[in-house]
């Protein structure tokens, strides 16, 4: 396994031939992203993975400076996942002096994720269409937990006419049912039985979907759930939302297509994101 930046990557890809997997991080690392890494395996020749803090997609009320960095961990895991390639830029490498140019994510980029933190998928955006140039990847891998951000890229290879093969990771959860997520780690064992209430919300829309019930009747199956958690204490809801998952737009009662339940709540002080597909 080979570890670099952007001279490094750009001398290694030239030497290398077969399918390369871009697996986009930033560092971290758990067996949520191990999985995006087998899956990049079972896809393509060679993996790439990146691990960039990327300060582009920090608010003015986030910490950049405090996001965790352990690197030493982050490096044996893609050694054990069997990465080929480690892109470990610093920051000055990626910016050299502060972007001009950047990607705009739009209206789909304004909305439930975006709507809390703004400018957030700009940062994303522009990050991920430099990764796709520097790493000229055939596939790139994202898990579904971030699903608004997903169909965002999905977005910008479709207008930007990117050359490559986007992969979608479903879900990895724990054993209990919550999807995985290092902030999971901030959760005490109250918050974490609080939260469960998340993946219980989306279990019964998916229950009430498999008979037959429309886009109302599945949105308000997992709202019942969460009320009832809300009211029980430990857990409040920011969104929860059905959608299209082409534009993110609430779908209306008579909707036909690919949809995509969205929700965040905040256990104690941890806010969560969960979702879940659905084809009417």
């Amino acid at each position: 396994m080979e570890i670099g930046g952007i001279q490094a990557l750009r001398a290694w890809r030239k030497g290398q031939s077969g399918t390369v997997a871009l697996v986009p991080t930033m560092g971290a690392l758990h067996s949520g992203h191990q999985a995006l890494m087998d899956r990049a395996r079972e896809s393509a020749d060679l993996v790439v993975t990146s691990i960039f803090v990327n300060p582009l997609q920090f608010g003015a009320d986030e910490d950049f400076v405090k996001y965790p960095r352990p690197f030493t961990a982050d490096k044996a895991l893609c050694e054990e996942a069997g990465v080929d390639f480690v892109f470990a830029p610093a920051v000055g490498e990626m910016y050299p002096s502060a972007p001009e140019v950047r990607v705009s994510s739009g209206r789909m980029g304004e909305v439930f994720e975006g709507a809390a933190r703004p400018g957030h998928f700009d940062g994303v955006l522009t990050v991920v269409a430099k990764l796709f140039t520097l790493v000229k990847p055939d596939i790139a891998v994202f898990g579904l937990k971030d699903i608004q951000q997903y169909c965002l890229v999905r977005r910008m290879i479709e207008d930007l006419n990117f050359d490559l093969e986007l992969v979608g990771l479903p879900v990895v959860r724990d054993p209990d049912g919550l999807a995985m997520s290092s902030r999971n780690t901030f959760l005490n064992a109250e918050d974490r039985s609080a939260a469960l209430a998340i993946p219980r919300a989306l279990e019964a829309a998916v229950e009430v979907a498999s008979q037959g019930a429309g886009p109302g009747d599945v949105e308000r199956a997992a709202r019942v759930v969460l009320d009832a958690a809300v009211t029980a204490g430990g857990i409040d809801v920011d969104y929860l939302s059905l959608v299209d998952a082409g534009n993110l737009q609430p779908c209306p009662n008579d909707f036909r297509g690919s949809a995509l339940l969205l929700v965040s709540a905040i256990a104690g002080a941890t806010r969560l994101i969960d979702n879940a597909p659905f084809e009417f």
